[in-house]
């Protein structure tokens, strides 16, 4: 089990992904209301879009109730987020900071949820021509980031243990 000095930076990831998190998206409300922004051409623009369900448009069939569920989900999912971060081994710093980065990642859109009326703010607009990635924000970068970096944690516990097995 991790120690409380071993878990700070699950606690410092959080935070750092939320600060920016929320000010890209203030950034992002402020000057996007006129229209998009391209950064790269076509290929990468910032555009303002509300999503009031959750990734991808999941959620919509749940209509004026998704942004209840899915702030009672993204509370859920923090509280097994930090259990394990508890629980992970001594020494697993790529667990915390993968932890760090999906729970700041999920805090961050639940804020949103919490206090943006229409909906999550996304304004990442990626893609070409008409062949578009879903938009997307800070948040939803860090938890994907800490969702691949959770799973290669995971798969290095796994071949240990099968290792230490063998042995």
């Amino acid at each position: 089990m991790a120690s409380a000095a071993e878990r700070r930076p699950f606690w410092l990831i959080i935070g750092a992904v939320v600060v920016l998190d929320r000010i890209t998206k203030i950034i992002a409300e402020q000057s996007l209301l006129t229209g998009p922004v391209s950064v790269i051409g076509d290929t990468v623009q910032f555009r303002l879009v509300y999503n009031p369900g959750a990734a991808f448009g999941l959620g919509q069939a749940l209509g004026p109730t998704a942004r209840w569920v899915f702030l009672v989900i993204a509370v859920v999912a923090l509280v097994v987020l930090a259990q394990m971060s508890r629980e992970a081994r001594v020494g697993d710093q790529l667990r915390q900071w993968s932890l760090g980065l999906v729970a700041g990642g999920a805090a961050g859109n639940l804020i949103d949820r919490i206090i943006s009326p229409p909906g999550v703010v996304d304004f990442i607009d990626v893609g070409v021509a008409a062949w578009r990635w879903p938009t997307f924000n800070v948040a939803d970068i860090a938890i994907s980031c800490g969702a691949v970096a959770l799973a290669l944690s995971l798969w290095r516990e796994d071949v240990g243990r099968r290792a230490a097995a063998t042995d």
